[in-house]
């Protein structure tokens, strides 16, 4: 399959070759050039597969790969996984799942696409005579998911940013203690959004190209802009529907929601391809925490980015510019690539755009937003573990909260899958405040107790933090991390 970019100016390009070079030429964003619309019983096929068989189906809709090498990909992609099903569905409520997508080695849902997406971009690199340098900005999940998948893979070196003070302290642990020869983490003073604006300049700037060119590299991302971190996540809403079919707790064709936890809206966009692909979904519900630009979006068609930043106890949907909301514009809007073009310009420019009153009524008859601040996000995790006796971390307790007012707002009994999006292990102290009301600053002790609470284990992947050597420890400003990352692969 040929990907274009969202912007209309760049040429057409095989889905490999895009995962490769990470974000169009014209600055816009790799999407399908079609979408395969497949037969509800295939899709449901599919859903009934292992899981590694059910993504190299899927994956093979878009990539040029065969089966059977698409099948061996995944199969090894996976095989790291805590839980032999990969994504475990667990049912908390009548109508009410949570698929929980945190299994993988960093206890994220980044790992089901940053396990996969190195696979992807070495098998890309055999047609290629540079190597890959790969820059990522994170706001806490996607840079150990990425460095983890990534470390000493041939040909390729990563460089990771975060927010100095916009990461939990379990998701700073486990960055700055990676082990890898090709892998650089740097903190940067800022939040998100100024390390993600930082990066896409990087990607527009042609004397950083050619120094990179000029050391054999040629740059690509790890983020969700990269179109190889976007399609694996298509395939676990095909798989979660398979399997509620499969175990009767849903008829074959019947419509489901999806909520799913959101700041970059990568995740809820792979739920809309899916829908594109014949997924039957009637409502994505769209939860954001106290930085609430896609619940304002959603409501009123106008994107803006000038207002007041929050660190949350959610710090991986800390973030205003959410960039996979161009792809899904470029969709309603009937691909109009010019429209996208100056929405993004004006986003560059004035901080904000405003969509056609006709975009906006196709976001409302699909997508439902709303947010949710730190009290009743804590009250959730709180509530749920205590009437359901399931533990949650704070992005799906967002997610949760937002469900539970929109099920009391729409009076909608529709059967709904809630994204699990990471371990209640990676925020200990947070989680273990919900319920406890105690403040417990270290965070190995915060998971010990949580684990007694939970009568869970802690899992081996944060125990084996606790003595791991802290490699990294440069703070920059935003104009350094070009300088530096070329310093430091």
């Amino acid at each position: 399959m040929y990907l274009i970019s969202t912007r209309g100016k760049s040429k057409k390009m095989l889905a490999l070759d895009a995962v490769l070079q990470g974000i169009a030429d014209d600055g816009g964003l790799f999407v399908p050039e079609r979408f395969t619309r497949i037969d509800l019983d295939v899709l449901l096929e599919w859903g009934k597969l292992p899981y590694a068989q059910c993504a190299a189906k899927v994956l093979c809709c878009y990539f040029d790969i065969e089966y059977d090498e698409m099948a061996e990909m995944t199969k090894k992609a996976y095989a790291c996984f805590s839980d032999d099903e990969v994504i475990p569905i667990q049912k908390i409520a009548e109508g009410e799942y949570v698929m929980e997508l945190f299994h993988g080695p960093t206890l994220a849902f980044k790992d089901i696409a940053l396990q996969l997406l190195p696979r992807l971009m070495s098998r890309a690199l055999e047609t290629s005579d540079q190597d890959v340098l790969i820059l990522t900005a994170t706001s806490g999940d996607t840079g150990k998911a990425a460095l983890e998948g990534f470390k000493n893979v041939p040909r390729t070196k990563i460089a990771v940013f975060y927010p100095n003070d916009g990461v939990s302290d379990m998701q700073k642990l486990q960055m700055v203690t990676q082990q890898g020869e090709n892998v650089y983490v740097g903190a940067i003073r800022g939040n998100f959004d100024d390390a993600q604006s930082t990066v896409k300049k990087l990607f527009a700037d042609a004397r950083f190209h050619r120094e990179a060119a000029g050391r054999g590299m040629k740059l690509s991302s790890a983020n969700s802009i990269n179109f190889g971190r976007l399609a694996p996540q298509i395939a676990y809403y095909i798989y979660s529907y398979g399997r509620l079919v499969a175990a009767k707790e849903i008829e074959a064709g019947q419509e489901v929601n999806f909520v799913v936890p959101t700041g970059n809206f990568g995740n809820i966009l792979a739920a809309y391809y899916a829908k594109r692909m014949g997924l039957p979904i009637y409502r994505l519900i769209c939860a954001s925490n106290k930085n609430n630009v896609l619940t304002d979006f959603l409501e009123s068609g106008v994107y803006t980015i000038r207002r007041e930043f929050y660190k949350t106890i959610s710090p991986s949907m800390d973030i205003l510019i959410s960039s996979n909301l161009e792809r899904l514009l470029f969709e309603i809007s009937g691909r109009d690539a010019k429209a996208i073009d100056l929405y993004m310009k004006d986003l560059n420019e004035q901080g904000n755009y405003r969509i056609k009153a006709t975009d906006k009524l196709a976001l409302d008859g699909l997508f439902f937003g709303d947010f949710a601040d730190e009290y009743p996000t804590a009250s959730t995790i709180k509530n749920t573990f205590t009437n359901e006796g399931y533990l949650m971390d704070p992005h799906t307790a967002v997610g949760r909260t937002v469900y539970t007012r929109y099920k009391r707002l729409m009076q909608d009994d529709t059967p709904t899958i809630l994204a699990a999006t990471a371990s209640p292990f990676k925020f200990p102290q947070d989680v273990l405040y919900a319920i406890t009301h105690e403040r417990q600053q270290d965070a190995f002790a915060a998971a010990a107790e949580l684990a007694r609470i939970s009568e869970q284990d802690v899992p081996s992947q944060l125990k084996n933090l606790q003595d791991a050597p802290v490699r990294f420890t440069d703070v920059l400003d935003k104009e350094q991390m070009g300088q530096k990352v070329l310093e430091n692969l």
